[in-house]
């Protein structure tokens, strides 16, 4: 295998010479480029940083539900309500399980007005909640220890319960709930199960609530409906979770599910309709504004920086005029002109988008920090970022390497 070329290692470093030698002056040109691609850059991690966040978020209220809940009331309002509306119920989730289209399950949700709720460690500010069995694979939810509530507890009205881990530890501490008694206001039921911690990098998403779960008590709802008082006149579920066989559907399956609750509830409004798969989009629409934004700030600074570099490479061959007639004078061809002020050229875009690079890295980290977002990177975009930033440079170091190679020689030598 030949050695490289050791000519070619000496004509960089002259250009990096050149370059060191008016130092001040490239480190102003770099300026533009390195805001331009520290934007592009800073954007694209807080972006993909935002869109895997929200994916994660949406995904735990289910890419594939339709969530419907009951709308809070005062209790003048809800006498009105009630002469023509019977509330959110256990029938409006059946019927809407029987006729939406692709709907494959159905689970509701009933919370629990609690005064007390006990285990071995005492008791807590926890909340209590009365579910269907498929309530947690609806959810997204997961088992840590134990098992899930089933159908044969909601047949046989039987007094278990599940936890979530923030409530475990509230009432039980450091030891194992399961199969210990836990007290929820006046009635006993079994611990049989404790969920995961979801660890959810917030609390909410598009106005939606989660990870309410972490702090509460999940009881069969045929055993709370049993074993515990629940004021007149309120809805019997406070909201159900609807799963479709197929996302392509879920516009128009949200579209007969309204439809169908609008007449089952009398035109009466008391319900929302929540369609996680619309929440997403909506978020990637502002993420989108966002990106635009961000992509114009940038653009302006790569043509900046692509100015500056026109402008330098420029002011380099009025200075050098006598330089480059006395290599055109013993026999540097025109090409060889345009060579020289292009690897300059080169020379500052590749040190602009490397250091573009790390202050965008920087940039991003900063953001995520002091804003809270999150921060991912995808290779892609973060590489296309440098190759626009070399590719401007070199465009824009065209016109003054091709203005060196035009200088007549004589006229060069002559200059002062």
């Amino acid at each position: 295998m030949s050695s490289p070329d050791p000519s070619l290692g000496h004509i960089w470093k002259e250009a990096l010479a050149e370059l060191w030698r008016r130092k001040l002056r490239t480190g102003l040109t770099l300026l533009g480029l390195i805001f331009g691609v520290g934007a592009i850059v800073a954007m694209q991690g807080v972006g993909e940083g935002s869109r895997l966040e929200a994916l994660a978020l949406v995904e735990e209220l289910g890419l594939r539900n339709l969530i419907v809940r009951a709308k809070p009331q005062d209790s003048e309002s809800l006498r009105e309500i009630r002469l023509r509306s019977l509330g959110l119920t256990r029938a409006d989730a059946r019927a809407a399980l029987e006729v939406v289209p692709g709907a494959e399950q159905v689970a509701a949700e009933k919370e629990i007005r609690t005064h007390q709720v006990y285990g071995d460690a005492g008791g807590g500010d926890v909340q209590a909640s009365a579910v269907d069995a498929a309530f947690f694979e609806l959810s997204s939810l997961k088992l840590a220890r134990g098992r899930a509530l089933s159908a044969d507890d909601e047949i046989a009205l039987a007094a278990v319960a599940v936890l979530g881990h923030q409530a475990a530890r509230t009432l039980f501490g450091d030891a194992d709930p399961v199969g210990q008694p836990v007290k929820v206001n006046h009635a006993w039921f079994e611990v049989v199960g404790v969920l995961a911690d979801r660890d959810l990098a917030k609390d909410q998403f598009e106005g939606v609530q989660l990870g309410l779960e972490a702090n509460r008590v999940f009881v069969p709802l045929a055993s709370a409906r049993a074993r515990l008082r629940f004021q007149p006149m309120e809805d019997e579920i406070d909201r159900f979770w609807l799963r479709l066989d197929d996302p392509e559907g879920i516009v128009a399956a949200s579209q007969v599910l309204a439809a169908v609750l609008d007449q089952r509830h009398g035109g009466v409004e008391d319900y929302s309709l929540i369609v996680p798969a619309q929440l997403y989009r909506q978020h990637q629409q502002t993420q989108r504004i966002f990106r635009f934004v961000m992509a114009a700030i940038a653009a302006v600074s790569l043509l900046v920086g692509g100015i500056g570099i026109m402008n330098i490479m420029l002011a380099n061959v009025l200075e050098r005029r006598r330089e480059i007639g006395l290599m055109r004078a013993i026999g540097a061809r025109r090409s060889d002109i345009v060579q020289q002020f292009l690897r300059e050229t080169l020379l500052i875009c590749v040190i602009g988008a490397g250091l573009g690079l790390a202050f965008g890295a920087l940039l991003a980290y900063l953001i995520a920090f002091f804003a809270g977002w999150p921060v991912a990177w995808a290779p892609l975009p973060v590489l296309l970022s440098a190759t626009i930033c070399a590719a401007v440079g070199l465009a824009f170091g065209v016109y003054p390497a091709r203005q060196a190679a035009q200088l007549d020689p004589i006229t060069a030598l002559r200059s002062d």
